[in-house]
C-alpha cells in the first residue's frame, strides 16, 4: 500500500514526507523524474526538486489547485521546456537537446483546448500532419491516420473540416493527431473540461481501451477516479500524496488542505464499488 501525504511539509527530492515511492521492482518504468526543479524567467519557482515514476502501462492522475506545478511538469515530459536542475527520462532515454525528436514521439501531449491542435483543413490531414513531418509517407501514412482515427470512433470524418464538428469530437481528432504519431505516453490536460456528459463518457472509454501510459491533469476528480487507479497531488511545486485514487479522494483534510473539492454528495467509496 502506497502511503498517503499528511503534511504540506517540503523534504529533499520535492515529495511530502510520507509520499511513497512508486515504480520499484515492478513494470518497466515508462517515466522517470529525478529531482525536477524549474523556475520561470520572472523568478519564480514553479517545481522544488520533483520525484515521479510511473510504469509502463499505469493510468495516473495529477492533481492539485491552479499554481501548483503540474502543467509545469507535464511540459517538461518532451521538452517544451527545460529542467533547472534534475532530469527526466522516458523509457529510459534522457530529455535532452540530442534526443528531442524520439522523446517527442514518445510522449504526446493532448492540449486542454483541441483548437490548439487542429489547424488543417481536414481531420485527414490533421491527423496525418504529425507523422508526415516525422517521414512516414505513402500507405504507411494512411494506415497510421486510419488506425488513429478507427481508435477514437472518428473514421467517418476523416475528410470533414474540423471546425464542422461538435467540441466532443474535436477533442477526439485532437487524441488520434497524437495516437498518430505511435506514442509510449499520453498526457492529456484537463481532457473533460467543457464536454456534455455523452462526450464525457466517450472519452473515458476511449482512454480505457488505450494500451498505453496515461498521465492526466485534472480538477475533475470523480473522472480522474473512473480513469486513473493511481493520483498524485502537486501543491506548490512539491508532490504532497502519492497513492490510489480512491483513498486520495477519501481523505477530506488532505483534499481540502490542497484546495481539492468533489461535487456535492459524491462518495469516492460508493463509487468504486
Amino acid at each position: 500500500m502506497v502511503p498517503v501525504s499528511t503534511t504540506d511539509e517540503r523534504e529533499p527530492g520535492g515529495r511530502s514526507e510520507d509520499a511513497g515511492p512508486r515504480g520499484g521492482g515492478q513494470a518497466p518504468l515508462s517515466l522517470e523524474v529525478a529531482g525536477l526543479a524549474f523556475a520561470y524567467p520572472d523568478g519564480h519557482q514553479a517545481l522544488f526538486g520533483v520525484d515521479l515514476s510511473v510504469p509502463r502501462g499505469e493510468r495516473v492522475a495529477l492533481l492539485g489547485p491552479n499554481g501548483a506545478g503540474k502543467t509545469t511538469l507535464v511540459l517538461h515530459l518532451n521538452g517544451i521546456l527545460t529542467a533547472g536542475a534534475g532530469s527526466v527520462r522516458v523509457g529510459g532515454l534522457p530529455v535532452a537537446k540530442d534526443t528531442l525528436a524520439e522523446i517527442r514521439r514518445r510522449v504526446g501531449l493532448v492540449f486542454q483546448d483541441p483548437d490548439d491542435q487542429l489547424f488543417m483543413p481536414t481531420v485527414r490531414e490533421d491527423v496525418a500532419f504529425g507523422p508526415a513531418n516525422a517521414g512516414v509517407r505513402g500507405a504507411a501514412l494512411e494506415a497510421r491516420v486510419t488506425r488513429a482515427l478507427e481508435r477514437v470512433g472518428m473514421a467517418g470524418f476523416a475528410d470533414r473540416p474540423p471546425h464542422h464538428l461538435s467540441f466532443g469530437q474535436r477533442r477526439r481528432v485532437a487524441v488520434a493527431t497524437v495516437l498518430a504519431m505511435d506514442p509510449e505516453i499520453l498526457v492529456l490536460d484537463e481532457p473533460s473540461a467543457n464536454l456534455d456528459p455523452a462526450a464525457r463518457r466517450e472519452l473515458a472509454e476511449i482512454l480505457l481501451s488505450l494500451d498505453l501510459t496515461v498521465l492526466m491533469v485534472t480538477h475533475d476528480l470523480p473522472y480522474a477516479l473512473e480513469l486513473c487507479p493511481r493520483s498524485v497531488i502537486l501543491s506548490e511545486g512539491v508532490i504532497a500524496a502519492d497513492g490510489p485514487t480512491a483513498e486520495l479522494l477519501a481523505d477530506e483534510d488532505l483534499l481540502r488542505r490542497h484546495r481539492l473539492e468533489l461535487p456535492f454528495g459524491f462518495d469516492p467509496r460508493a463509487a468504486r464499488r
